[in-house]
């Protein structure tokens, strides 16, 4: 297993009303599952990187919540405006962030809660061709639809959930 990727890189698909479910309950529920996967870590387990020379699970945590933020503001500019360009961000740097050590996880995690009750009611709502409503992402000046924000975002939620838990499961926790 490559501990960079637990469950694989993200696979871009097609659209099926049956996939959207399952994308949907992705995003639901992963801030329990995040939630159970640092159940009962003290604070030296929260400082241990994932892998060699990776984020600490604290900053994991962290980063899903920045990450989650960005890709809910990228959703409502592209419902609301014709094609915007969206902002990437330096990922590292903002792991870097005071933050990031100055508060505990459970900020983050009030705020996944919330991040999620929203992406969740707003892809909910989503009509055919609403799905299909794109952006240029700033850095890569790629174009997306709003299929594969959904995609990518359930996706990761998991991808950083079995980070964690992998860790735990090859250290005994």
């Amino acid at each position: 297993m490559d501990v960079r990727y637990p469950i694989g890189q993200f696979q871009p698909a097609s659209f099926s009303e049956a996939l959207r479910d399952e994308r949907l309950a992705d995003l639901r529920f992963l801030p329990g599952l995040l939630e159970q996967a640092i159940e009962n870590l003290d604070e030296a387990q929260l400082q241990t990187p994932y892998r060699d020379g990776g984020w600490t699970v604290a900053q994991v945590v962290h980063h899903v919540s920045d990450s989650h933020l960005n890709a809910l503001s990228r959703l409502k500019f592209t419902l609301t405006e014709d094609n915007p360009t969206v902002m990437g961000y330096d990922e590292v740097k903002w792991a870097e962030t005071a933050e990031y050590t100055l508060l505990p996880v459970n900020v983050s995690l009030t705020m996944i809660h919330a991040i999620h009750a929203k992406l969740v009611a707003l892809f909910s709502s989503l009509t055919e061709e609403e799905w299909k409503r794109t952006y240029i992402h700033s850095q890569s000046k790629k174009q997306f639809d709003l299929w594969y924000l959904c995609g990518l975002y359930a996706w990761h939620g998991k991808h950083h959930v079995a980070h964690i838990t992998s860790l735990r499961e090859r250290n005994g926790w």
